[in-house]
């Protein structure tokens, strides 16, 4: 299978790079400090979608700021202990692309996503955070700004995702969907593309776009 697209867009966390120790640590801390119970936590769908909306259904709203606020600095200042990690595949794909051809697309706040790419040596061009749009992922939200950012149709764009959230954002958008099995098992994912990681796959640039394949 080929797929052919004008433009790449990465979800990060999970993706390109792997935190979820880091986000384990971070969020069990910040719950007991907000006084919710492991019952109360296991409730809630933590992966792939922005902290707002997470804290949101957990706290009353008065506390909601203050809260984000709070799991934003644990998690920042986690990241120089080991708290980003890249995932396989990752340089050598990312290495492959145009700086104009791809952006990465995370539910994280800006500068929690900057201090994890920056960790890890990956400098998009373009990148896309929870505090560039009103709703996030499972929205299509945060991937059509990706793509009108890029100056690309939606239709000629494909989400790369470990999460269903940004898949479903993903299909929303009109886009084509790779699924990676890094967080989820493989048949919990609707995409057009299931695989691994990145290294299952290779790009190939023309004059027309990027050719996406699987190796071997």
């Amino acid at each position: 299978m080929t797929i052919h697209a004008h433009a790449l867009l990465f979800d990060n966390d999970g993706t390109l790079v792997s935190s979820l120790d880091s986000v384990e640590r971070c969020w069990t801390r910040w719950a007991g400090e907000y006084g919710i119970t492991a019952e109360e936590f296991r409730r809630v769908e933590l992966h792939g979608r922005p902290a707002v909306d997470i804290v949101a259904d957990l706290l009353p709203a008065r506390l909601v700021p203050e809260a984000v606020a709070r799991v934003e600095q644990l998690e920042v200042e986690d990241v120089p202990n080991g708290g980003v990690r890249l995932l396989p595949g990752t340089r050598e794909f990312l290495d492959s692309l145009p700086a104009d051809r791809w952006a990465v697309v995370t539910s994280a706040t800006r500068r929690l996503a900057e201090a994890r790419l920056d960790a890890v040596g990956i400098l998009p061009k373009t990148l896309i955070t929870a505090d560039d749009i009103t709703r996030g992922k499972p929205d299509p939200e945060p991937y059509l700004l990706a793509a009108r950012q890029l100056g690309v149709d939606p239709a000629h764009c494909v989400v790369f995702e470990d999460a269903p959230a940004g898949l479903q954002a993903g299909r929303a958008a009109g886009m084509t969907t790779v699924a990676l099995a890094t967080t989820h098992r493989a048949e919990e994912l609707t995409a057009d593309l299931v695989v691994n990681d990145l290294s299952a796959l290779s790009a190939l640039v023309t004059d027309e776009g990027v050719e996406i394949s699987r190796r071997g």
